[in-house]
């Protein structure tokens, strides 16, 4: 079976139930969301089963969810078969609250970096708020898909965020404060409400 169609050779690409211009706002969204998942992907090679088998799960299912985000913003029929749900943004809002309970407490703003992993997170971190700013762009110029997915994206840059901080912090790399930083965290970044 050969991967190449050649379809695509003039600029075009297949959504579900139409064609449209390679660079069109909404497969740009999608494909951003395409390269949160490969960095998310290259994480989980970076993390030991044995001290990370909870992110190392986490972090599967994100990226069956994160398909799912990419196949609804890709589905443009009358009558559409959409497949994410409240319910995955309610599990990383407790895996949030879960994980940002166990690193130490934070203050100020922090540079990307620490462990290999931690870093490629938050590589993934930043991909997926350009993916969370290309929804919103969608969905203010009346593009048709579930606002659920905008939202996921939302809670998954915080999951994120904990997840860097976890991984270091069970390696026993601090993070590494920007220096010029005022206290920006209440709580002491315990609270999910930390985080935008």
């Amino acid at each position: 079976m050969k991967i190449y169609t050649k379809t695509g050779d003039k600029g075009q690409t297949s959504l579900i139930g139409a064609r449209t211009d390679k660079d069109a706002p909404r497969v740009e969204a999608y494909g951003t969301i395409d390269e949160v998942n490969s960095f998310i992907g290259k994480a989980m090679t970076e993390l030991a089963p044995e001290t990370y088998a909870d992110l190392l799960e986490d972090l599967e299912a994100i990226q069956n969810e994160l398909f799912d985000c990419g196949g609804d913003l890709a589905d443009v029929r009358k009558e559409p078969n959409y497949k994410m749900t409240e319910e995955p943004v309610e599990v990383l809002e407790k895996r949030i609250d879960e994980l940002m309970e166990e690193p130490p407490l934070l203050e100020r703003f922090i540079l990307p970096g620490g462990t290999p992993a931690a870093a490629t997170l938050h590589i993934a971190r930043t991909i997926t708020r350009r993916a969370e700013r290309q929804t919103v762009t969608l969905l203010k110029s009346g593009e048709d898909f579930p606002p659920v997915v905008q939202r996921y994206l939302n809670r998954l840059s915080d999951y994120l965020f904990a997840a860097s901080r976890v991984v270091n912090s069970r390696a026993n790399v601090p993070d590494n404060e920007y220096v010029r930083s005022a206290k920006v965290f209440k709580n002491g970044g315990r609270s999910k409400k930390s985080v935008e």
